[in-house]
């Protein structure tokens, strides 16, 4: 029997999207096919401490997570642990670290999928699923991203960029200044959270400033958008240098736009995948969805949101996700099904893409040679 892979899934930390990268752990360990893989969970809490061997089911409440066993088919029993990330201690001060063949990420937004964990796991030497340093940490500023996107001659939604600290000292100057640009209704957003953290949208002033308030309570960047009377589509991508992208599909927001409640919590939110819309138009959006994995230097996945105007038919690119949720209702896995790849052979497929990425970097030489 050939021996199983150690998969290391990391989850939780100590980003506002906590919640969701718990949900969408769980979904993934669920997935995954215990005759091929080992599961290694590997819990981070809100405080940030690591927590190796806790499931995702444990990790609500610190009692839970005393009384707590990990389901059968994950590792109940962590091998060996190495010395390769000495910095990784439990409360004791041992480390707790467990040997793995490779590292599949469930971490949104900051500290996991802005390109700090990848820098980790690179020092490690470990593989790992997903965007590496540079993609994780352009796709998580939506500023940095859209400058890019525009470069690539993608489309994107007109933006006016602000900091925190002009918030406080001078808000009817950027007040002044969206009103110029813009027509109301405005979207606020911080500039690199996910899940529609801390998004608001203003149709007036007095609005607009609460929104700019709430915003620079996660982010010291924010920026505005303009409102597009729109329909939201999404892509999926996956692969490294040879990408492909999925059918596109469709959200319909049960609120006004699709905030953090109508995603995650009222249930009420639909999607239609794939999108009714005509191939032509689906083709273009494919198209977009590859060139901006690729303008990013994306690897291993994504999901790519787009806005489509009702009013003239114009295609605006919204944002690129480098590590996209994974639960049940997510759009990630339910694009690649509709386009033919089953969610456990979705999660087989992301992990053969971390080992080639792994094994491409591993080919790179690092001695300097000086000429003669």
């Amino acid at each position: 029997m050939a021996k199983k892979l150690r998969v290391g899934v990391v989850f939780g930390g100590r980003s506002s999207e906590h919640e969701v990268s718990v949900a969408s752990a769980r979904s993934v360990m669920a997935a995954m096919n215990s005759e091929t893989y080992d599961i290694i969970p590997i819990a981070i809490a809100k405080n940030g401490q690591w927590l190796p061997g806790t499931p995702p089911d444990a990790l609500a409440s610190p009692k839970e997570m005393a009384a707590s066993k990990p389901s059968e088919h994950i590792a109940a029993e962590p091998p060996e642990v190495f010395d390769r990330l000495p910095q990784l201690r439990d409360a004791t001060g041992q480390n707790r670290f467990p040997e793995v063949d490779i590292i599949f990420p469930v971490l949104h937004g900051a500290f996991g999928e802005d390109g700090t964990i990848q820098g980790m796991l690179e020092l490690a030497g470990l593989p790992y699923v997903g965007c590496g340093i540079l993609g994780s940490a352009l796709g998580i500023d939506k500023e940095k991203a859209k400058i890019l996107f525009r470069a690539a001659g993608i489309p994107v939604t007109p933006w006016v960029t602000c900091y925190r600290q002009e918030i406080r000292s001078a808000p009817e100057a950027i007040i002044r200044k969206v009103e110029a640009a813009f027509q109301y209704p405005v979207f606020v957003k911080p500039a690199t959270l996910g899940s529609s953290v801390g998004v608001t949208k203003a149709h007036n002033a007095n609005e607009l400033l609460e929104g700019l308030q709430m915003a620079a309570a996660y982010d010291r960047k924010i920026l505005v958008e303009q409102g597009i009377n729109c329909r939201e589509l999404e892509c999926a991508v996956l692969g490294n240098d040879n990408p492909a992208a999925s059918v596109v599909g469709e959200v319909i927001a049960s609120k006004e736009f699709y905030d953090y409640e109508s995603k995650y919590l009222d249930g009420a939110s639909k999607t239609l995948v794939p999108a009714p819309i005509d191939n032509a138009l689906a083709q273009r959006i494919r198209e977009y969805a590859i060139k901006a994995f690729q303008a990013l230097d994306l690897s291993g996945l994504s999901r790519v949101d787009f806005f489509l105007s009702k009013d003239n038919g114009a295609i605006y690119l919204n944002e690129v996700n480098t590590l996209p949720g994974f639960t049940e209702i997510s759009m990630y896995p339910k694009l690649w099904e509709a386009t033919g790849i089953p969610y456990t052979q979705l999660i087989d497929r992301l992990i053969e893409l971390g080992f080639e990425r792994a094994r491409d970097r591993a080919a790179e030489s690092y001695d300097a040679k000086l000429p003669n």
